[in-house]
């Protein structure tokens, strides 16, 4: 939630916000005593026998929107004008709950039919819990309110991106991706001790692991796809694998074919940056239909292997020809397991950087050029 965009939407506690939630006919978005039912300055008159919803419902719940209903005792039915929503982020232990205590939380809505859409990327992030509560209300001719007592509480969790966010996304990766450079290898690097453990536990084969939380808040690979993960960009002046690298001193290194080729499916995964000036493009790759293939079908825009703006494998001359993006630092999940007899470990003679390490990393929800216009 961004409390400075908010205040700049509104002039007052109770002016219209129409543009963040279209699909209600919202009169005003006011700040809430979240330990009570009515503020004494709110305006808000006392309690008159008005129903209380009960039995809350939520459905359709996207990364940025949701339906809720509910039932209602017919007593006084009639006199609901409003329904007051209370939308606020599960707190935890360690939550900053100083970075929410200014936000608007309470939405008026007028008494529309159920279900009713809620949707703003104000109020609403991705992959997110939230509590939910709702009174109704009636408006009088003064302007103030006479409101039932509040629901009970409900939990629900905001969905992770859609197909049609991560498009979005796409097409912002594509702007900045530069000119294609050539490679001949995937590559990962590890300490020692990884492929010592390899090759002692798991019969020589790297197994695929769920994926972490680095990158966009509403990613949907984020700990749910198994893949390894694998780099692939190139020296500008020697075409070959830097010699430093974050993750360990030694490097595995595969010629480009054995992993991506006319039998292998690429995705787009994820667009992101850590405050810093370089971006990161996380792509799938996925041997056609295997189990990882069928994930991203369902939830990843899919890229045409010979023309994309940031990995691409073509033949030439009867042999295959890859490039890969300058501008954006790929990181590649594949997502089978891989026998390391398929290519060489060596020691690197460059640097361990950890300050390059993408491992958990959380994406800057500040930058234009990386993200869109949902909850982040």
């Amino acid at each position: 939630m961004e409390a400075p965009r908010l205040a700049h939407t509104m002039s007052s506690p109770t002016s219209p916000c129409e543009e963040v939630i279209k699909n209600l006919s919202l009169e005003a978005i006011q700040l809430c005593d979240r330990d009570g039912n009515k503020s004494q300055d709110s305006g808000i008159a006392e309690m008159e026998e008005l129903p209380v919803p009960h039995n809350i419902k939520i459905s359709n719940i996207t990364c940025d929107s949701f339906k809720i209903s509910w039932d209602m005792d017919s007593k006084s039915k009639d006199r609901i004008t409003h329904y007051f929503i209370d939308l606020n982020k599960k707190e935890n232990k360690n939550s900053n709950k100083f970075k929410h205590k200014d936000v608007p939380t309470k939405l008026v809505a007028k008494a529309v039919p159920l279900p009713m859409t809620v949707r703003g990327h104000w109020f609403l992030s991705p992959r997110t819990e939230y509590t939910v509560a709702v009174q109704t209300a009636s408006k009088q001719v003064d302007g103030d309110y006479v409101v039932s007592e509040w629901s009970e509480i409900i939990e629900f969790c905001t969905a992770d991106y859609s197909k049609v966010h991560l498009t979005q996304l796409l097409e912002k990766a594509e702007v900045i991706a530069g000119r294609m450079l050539k490679l001949s290898v995937f590559y990962r690097n590890q300490h020692k001790e990884y492929f010592d453990y390899i090759r002692e536990h798991h019969g020589n084969a790297m197994q695929p692991s769920v994926k972490d939380n680095s990158g966009s808040h509403g990613s949907p690979i984020s700990g749910k796809l198994e893949g390894i993960f694998f780099s692939c960009n190139t020296e500008f002046n020697t075409g070959k694998p830097p010699q430093d690298s974050p993750y360990g001193r030694y490097r595995y290194e595969i010629a480009a074919e054995k992993l991506f080729n006319p039998n292998t499916n690429l995705y787009f995964g994820d667009f992101y940056c850590m405050y810093t000036a370089y971006h990161y493009v996380i792509l799938v790759i996925a041997p056609a239909g295997s189990p990882g293939d069928e994930f991203c079908k369902q939830r990843l825009p899919q890229l045409n292997i010979k023309d994309n703006k940031f990995l691409t494998c073509d033949e030439e001359d009867g042999v295959m020809v890859y490039h890969h993006a300058q501008d954006v630092i790929l990181e590649v999940i594949y997502t089978d397991p891989v026998d390391l007899s398929l290519g060489t470990v060596a020691e690197i003679t460059g640097h361990q950087l950890m300050s390059l390490s993408t491992a958990n990393a959380k994406k800057d929800p500040s930058c234009k050029t990386c993200n869109i216009s949902v909850g982040r």
